[in-house]
């Protein structure tokens, strides 16, 4: 078995920690990897970029990432080459779902390239990997179309108010709030199987706009999704009363517009659906503070520089996959690192946040992302 020979590598690239070989068999390949808590693998998030084009305080605030932050350099970067074949083996671990993140993913150059690549991988039942992309919108209109056309199926872009204020206010930025509702109507142009408005919304700071947010993507076939203020890093000062709950946030909607609540489409969906009942449309909720849905988590990270993530809030990677594999490592011993590091998954930080406060160090949310 080649567990016995990955040995050496695992416990220099994590953390000291020891994994038996036993801990690890190639027959997982064929059934389900699980972790710790009993969660399947089921999605693969990947930071393409550290950098982004807006400074929205919620995620990097420009006090923090301005001209003296240490962004990384090119050849710190996973290639593409190097995303593919680790995409791969988590799709060969039972991933089905992959999301390229940043930063703004816009911003890696030829990202297209790697869409391309990620879109001919294949589930173990033989179906097509669902791909997606989070975007802030801003270069998205003249990429959108040559986007789809590389095989990305879903697109998600953070819109965090209408007004040019407002919008401003929140991307600490003279962007024009235009660009982001072109590229919008440039994705949907471009027929993508769906295309989601994420909508982060803080308290004294943009919760006015949740009616005209409301109000504008009605009729569009585009869903709105709002995001309760999470408190990801260490930089954006979050605090709880800053929060505007989803139910809050429902109430608001539904004073306006009358809603029905919509069954998950499937295990460990983020959002909570709710319907327009005129059939005008759908809007999600995702209430990682006041709801937590820890228990149903199937993701992992895989940040810009190839360091595994297990939990959006952790403080510590749990393997580095740009050391593995640019030491040669095998296909087999990089399935052992990845399937070692899920199979002693424990996280849930969000359902202890209120238990017992965390006070570790976060990563930030721009470096292995959302």
């Amino acid at each position: 078995m080649y567990g016995a020979k990955i040995i050496p590598i695992v416990a220099a690239l994590q953390n000291s920690k020891t994994i038996h070989a036993s801990a690890w068999d190639a027959s997982l390949f064929d059934s389900q990897l699980t972790d710790r808590l009993g969660r399947p693998l089921r999605d693969l998030r990947v930071s393409v970029t550290d950098r982004c084009n807006l400074r929205c305080p919620y995620c990097m605030p420009r006090e923090t990432f301005n001209e003296r932050h240490p962004f990384l350099a090119r050849t710190e970067l996973l290639s593409f080459e190097e995303i593919e074949r680790i995409a791969r083996t988590f799709v060969r671990l039972g991933v089905q779902k992959i999301r390229l993140t940043g930063g703004e993913p816009l911003l890696r150059k030829g990202v297209e390239q790697l869409v391309e690549r990620l879109a001919r991988l294949q589930t173990r039942e033989g179906k097509p990997v669902e791909l997606a992309l989070t975007t802030n919108g801003v270069s998205l209109s003249g990429k959108a179309q040559a986007l789809r056309d590389a095989g990305l199926s879903r697109i998600t872009v953070s819109l965090d108010g209408l007004s040019e204020q407002t919008f401003q206010a929140m991307s600490d930025s003279n962007v024009s709030v235009a660009s982001v509702l072109a590229g919008i109507a440039a994705a949907q142009r471009a027929g993508f199987e769906s295309v989601k408005v994420n909508m982060v919304v803080k308290r004294h700071t943009n919760e006015h706009e949740i009616l005209p947010m409301s109000a504008h993507f009605r009729h569009s076939g585009v869903i709105l999704r709002f995001i309760e203020y999470m408190d990801v890093g260490n930089a954006n000062g979050w605090r709880m009363q800053d929060v505007v709950t989803a139910s809050e946030i429902l109430e608001r909607v539904a004073s306006l517009h009358a809603i029905e609540a919509l069954p998950s489409r499937y295990d460990g969906e983020v959002a909570a659906r709710w319907r327009y009942s005129d059939g005008s449309g759908e809007i999600g909720v995702i209430a990682s503070v006041t709801q937590a849905f820890c228990d149903g988590c199937t993701r992992m990270r895989l940040s810009t520089d190839g360091k595994l993530y297990n939990c959006l809030f952790a403080s510590e990677a749990s393997a580095d996959l740009r050391r593995v594999l640019r030491q040669g490592a095998g296909d087999e011993e990089l399935a052992e690192v990845i399937g070692s590091s899920w199979m002693r998954r424990d996280d849930q930080y969000s359902q202890l946040r209120h238990q017992s406060p965390v006070g570790n160090q976060k990563i930030e949310m721009s470096y292995i992302g959302g």
